[in-house]
């Protein structure tokens, strides 16, 4: 019953439009107070402290300003051009190549945000000049940019390995090949569209040399991931020493070999990165206190007992975790969602015997669908802006985008065996 009503009050709150730190802060007093539970409110400011004191979170705001410093200077625009030389030539290609540079700079970046805005500046005004309509390129642009999250370098992976404590080096490996089908499964409602609307029969195929200059461009920055990931894969470094790897890497390859910016641009950016790490940082404190409080309130054991008369099949768990994720992110970005969630699964995953590697990527994948489903989607919003289409028209162009999301999305729960043989292989 008190999880029942922890999550009515926190839900009623955040739908008032109040900010989500305030309402998640605001949910923990006030249920405190209402039930008289005679926990001292010092405890909430520690756990707040507690939430964003681990070591490791230093790698969320490090990634975040690589992110920003490779999203303005010519990472992108490469990128594009090596995906271009590639993969224009089929039908709907213009859409295959936004899908496929956004996996690559998802490679580079970890943040959809910064995907969706690097990529997007870039194919949007290309795609509309083709006879996209805008409504549709951005929709795609706006599901196509979260496969950064399922890339190495993505935030949640790295988060959701602080809350449970599972290895970042398997982690990080574990969410390419559901990538990759993700990614394809994007590429084939592309090439349906270009096909069905005759708007992009494809291109003439590039030439060999064509493809090698554009190959030797993008290199410099299709080397990172590899670089960062082989780095934590053979120790040299850890995945919170990967974040300023990364970020000394996009300053080499921005400044020192493609020119895109300068010092002086650095100040900026560095402004850029510590706003977004900022309301990052306070959402995880604030949800650190909420954590707190369900912890000493046993709600996860209430859950636990509440799941075990209903789900009585590890395949009924994952069902049920798929849908409360998708209801959740319709009102919650991925990060807060994770934070609050995953503390609540984790124990009842093991108790039905499920891999937590495997769970960190399904979590990861579902609540990716959180940022284009409105109201609160984040590169949903980015996508309309840069395409200047509403959200309307966009939220039905997104229906055949939103299908094969969730197809994939089920064959990635059900097909454990897609996220643990690149680790297994690996170790």
């Amino acid at each position: 019953m008190f999880a029942l009503v922890l999550f009515a009050v926190f839900f009623a709150i955040a739908l008032a439009g109040v900010p989500l730190m305030f309402a998640l802060l605001a949910t923990t007093v006030g249920m405190i107070w209402v039930k008289g539970l005679g926990h001292p409110f010092e405890t909430i400011f520690l756990s707040f402290i507690g939430g964003v004191e681990p070591f490791i979170l230093i790698a969320v705001p490090l990634f975040i300003f690589a992110g920003e410093i490779l999203s303005q200077g010519g990472v992108g625009k490469r990128i594009v051009a090596f995906a271009h030389a590639l993969l224009g030539f089929l039908p709907g290609g213009l859409g295959v190549v936004t899908i496929a540079s956004c996996l690559m700079f998802g490679g580079v970046s970890g943040s959809a945000i910064a995907d969706t805005a690097a990529i997007g500046s870039l194919v949007i005004p290309a795609m509309v000049r083709q006879g996209y309509s805008r409504a549709f390129a951005a929709a795609l642009l706006a599901v196509a940019g979260t496969l950064a999250l399922l890339m190495p370098l993505s935030i949640p992976f790295l988060v959701y390995a602080f809350i449970s404590g599972v290895s970042m080096r398997q982690l990080s490996m574990a969410g390419v090949i559901p990538g990759l089908v993700a990614a394809f499964g994007l590429a084939l409602v592309a090439m349906w569209y270009g096909r069905k609307t005759g708007c992009d029969n494809g291109q003439d195929r590039a030439s060999l040399a064509q493809i090698w200059a554009a190959t030797r461009a993008a290199g410099p920055a299709l080397l990172m991931p590899v670089i960062i990931v082989g780095g934590i894969w053979s120790g040299f470094f850890t995945p919170t020493e990967s974040a300023a790897v990364a970020v000394v890497y996009g300053i080499a390859v921005s400044i020192l070999l493609y020119h895109d910016i300068s010092l002086r641009d650095l100040p900026r950016l560095l402004v850029n990165a510590f706003m977004t790490s900022a309301t990052v940082m306070l959402v995880i404190g604030a949800t650190g206190a909420l954590a707190w409080l369900i912890t000493v309130e046993q709600v996860a054991v209430q859950l636990a007992e509440w799941m075990q008369v209903v789900a009585t099949q590890p395949w009924m768990f994952l069902l049920m975790v798929n849908v409360a994720l998708l209801a959740l992110g319709i009102f919650i970005e991925p990060l807060p969602a994770l934070l609050l969630t995953a503390p609540l699964f984790l124990p009842l995953a093991q108790a039905f015997h499920i891999d937590l590697v495997h769970l960190g990527v399904v979590m990861t994948a579902n609540l990716a669908i959180a940022l284009y489903t409105p109201p609160v989607g984040g590169t949903l919003f980015v996508a309309a802006k840069l395409a200047d289409a509403g959200i309307g028209a966009i939220t039905k162009q997104l229906v055949p985008l939103l299908v094969a999301a969730i197809v994939v999305l089920l064959v990635i729960t059900y097909v454990p065996s897609m996220t643990t043989v690149v680790p297994r292989l690996l170790l």
